[in-house]
């Protein structure tokens, strides 16, 4: 199917063109006024997105550390925009001043900060993951359709034009069927360190406004900022952090089904590095979508040696990227504005080209009352959540044989990712005859449901929700 088609049929298809009166921008040409949420990092871009837009204004900052907070404050008050500052994400959501808010939080305050910003009225732009878990992304998507407000997701790939108009130009046959729909994130990813015991959280962060909803545990690592990526209660690991911008493109290829697929299963470890990190440093998933699966492939250790210096490895080019195969060919693309087609002996056939502002689009849907459905927060739940179910399946998994982890990837082009692993891991000095590989088992589902059936079906249904504490719940 083309683009304009999907968009026409799919169950998208006008789910958002009407927004309650009081979500929409106030004023009928007045800019909507936003605040960010989460200053670190991505914060950053946030911030720039806002004041580069049209039709909007920057006039709050959030952050629960008071020093990133008066950094950031004084960095966009030198360039001319004056802002309030706030600590807690609640007063910015109760606040009347405040029509909008961007969230760059840790990933288990996503849902949390955007469900409490939609029930007090406000649109929502979320980075992704959008969630920390598939219950926490439902009830992100429910609110949406509650609150009738604009919450747009961050995966930028849906706003450049260059994979939107690829997709549309394969829909129309060029290359024959989809076979397979592939993702790499292999990024460099040196050990965070190990710390002998627990240590106090920077003093200048309101620690229970940080951990939210999960317990406030003590800190067991090097690094306050940033390394809680690699750490269970807060991060998703590579596999949610950067994996769900290419897993999207995968569901882009497929149609983006609006359901998970049928069968699930990873496998893979945190290999090399004995430091504070929990998640999985290499990791394959396959993900039984049909007629096309979808291949995700993570790798933190260096081509050989650990060496960092000597760069990472790729597939057909790629590091961070997407290569979607076709009966004539492949669509192969980075994580940026432009891509190409290629035949099967890889002969370029057509390049694309072509980007947009992710925030503005979010601005113009507020203003227009329109949202594009490939922009909702319902379609990046689902991207979302094809990184939490794979998680699910490593993490309830056992170390298991080479051989073992082979025959349990019957598809022979899943076994062949696994093959690939093993070399990567062999050519960093891991002997996996000694060490095994974490093997997740086969989860499967039926029907509509976000849960899981078969014998892994508890302990996997289990771990699709977080826990929450009491003023931290989320409640739709």
């Amino acid at each position: 199917m083309n683009r304009r088609h999907f968009l026409n049929t799919s169950a998208f298809a006008g789910t958002w063109s009407l927004l309650a009166p009081h979500a929409r921008a106030q004023g009928a040409n007045g800019d909507l006024r936003v605040a960010v949420i989460g200053l670190n990092s991505r914060g950053g871009a946030h911030i720039d997105g806002i004041l580069k837009s049209k039709g909007a204004r920057l006039v709050a900052l959030c952050d629960c550390d008071s020093k990133v907070l008066a950094k950031a404050k004084e960095k966009v008050e030198k360039g001319g925009t004056t802002v309030a500052t706030f600590a807690d994400f609640r007063k910015v959501c109760e606040s009347k001043e405040i029509d909008a808010v961007c969230i760059a939080t840790p990933n288990h305050t996503h849902a949390l900060i955007a469900v409490t910003a939609a029930a007090n009225g406000k649109h929502v732009y979320v980075e992704k993951p959008v969630s920390h878990n598939v219950w926490e992304g439902r009830m992100l998507a429910d609110a949406q359709k509650k609150y009738k407000v604009t919450i747009q997701h961050g995966f930028q790939r849906r706003s450049e034009t260059c994979w939107a108009d690829a997709f549309e130009w394969l829909g129309k046959g060029e290359l024959g069927k989809l076979k397979l729909a592939r993702g790499f994130c292999y990024k460099p990813r040196p050990a965070i360190g190990k710390v002998s015991a627990p240590v106090s959280p920077p003093s200048e962060v309101d620690y229970d406004l940080w951990c939210g909803p999960r317990e406030m545990a003590e800190v067991r690592r090097k690094q306050f900022h940033y390394d809680w990526h690699w750490q269970f209660p807060y991060g998703n690991g590579d596999l949610g952090n950067q994996g769900p911008h290419q897993l999207d493109v995968c569901r882009w290829a497929l149609g983006d089904p609006m359901g998970l697929p049928p069968v699930v299963i990873s496998a893979g470890d945190r290999f090399v590095h004995q430091d504070d990190g929990d998640w999985a440093n290499t990791q394959v998933v396959f993900l039984g979508y049909d007629p096309a699966p979808i291949i995700f492939e993570v790798r933190g250790l260096p081509k050989k040696d650990v060496d960092y210096k000597g760069g990472m490895d790729s597939y057909k080019g790629q590091s961070v990227g997407n290569v979607i195969e076709y009966e004539g060919g492949s669509l192969v693309g980075g994580h940026s504005a432009g891509c190409a087609v290629y035949d099967k002996e890889g002969k370029e056939l057509k390049k694309f080209n072509g980007g947009r502002s992710h925030f503005q689009n979010w601005i113009d849907s507020i203003h227009s009352g329109k949202q594009d459905p490939i922009l909702s927060v319902e379609n990046a739940h689902i991207s979302s959540s094809l990184a939490h179910i794979g998680n699910i399946s490593w993490r309830l998994g056992e170390k298991s044989s080479p051989e073992k982890v082979r025959e349990a990837f019957q598809d022979p082009r899943a076994a062949e990712a696994i093959e690939r692993m093993e070399a990567h891991l062999t050519a960093n000095g891991v002997e996996l005859e000694k060490t095994g590989i974490h093997l997740g088992p086969v989860l499967t589902r039926d029907g509509t449901k976000e849960s899981f059936t078969g014998p892994a079906a508890e302990k996997a249904n289990a771990m699709l929700k977080g826990t929450y504490r009491k003023g931290f719940e989320i409640v739709v």
